[in-house]
């Protein structure tokens, strides 16, 4: 895909309980903020919260599959995460806005879609694609 200042590409998905499971079992990230309501409950958060890998591997799926597309690699990432996704309330959109072909760097926003678009992961990144696009 030749690429263009301003162009953006999107990719959603809502966080089940299944997928948190799955994402769990791939990586042994049990930590009781996914899967312990009681303790849950007890932090700042209120509630379960999915795995902040879930939302970067959305983005991930979106450089690989949608824009630049397949051949497409990360070769640094920088992530701040701000605010917590919620099993099962949000369709969580990624958003790709590709602003610096140049220099190669991109920056993204992930946010769930229900509450005006909030921001739940903004960051910055640099990519690779085997042809050359990027």
């Amino acid at each position: 895909m030749a690429l263009h200042v301003g162009q953006k590409a999107t990719r959603s998905m809502t966080v089940s309980r299944d997928a948190v499971k799955s994402y769990a079992e791939l990586t042994g990230d049990y930590n009781p903020l996914h899967f312990d309501e009681e303790f849950a409950r007890g932090t700042k958060f209120g509630a379960l919260v999915a795995q902040g890998g879930l939302t970067t591997g959305l983005l991930h799926a979106l450089v690989a599959m949608d824009m630049p597309g397949p051949g497409t690699v990360f070769l640094s990432q920088n992530w701040k995460f701000t605010a917590p996704v919620y099993i099962g309330d949000v369709p969580v959109i990624a958003q790709l806005p590709f602003e610096n072909h140049f220099e190669n760097a991109d920056k993204d926003s992930i946010g769930p879609k229900d509450t005006g678009f909030q921001h739940a992961l903004t960051g910055s990144f640099l990519l690779f694609k085997e042809n050359g696009d990027v």
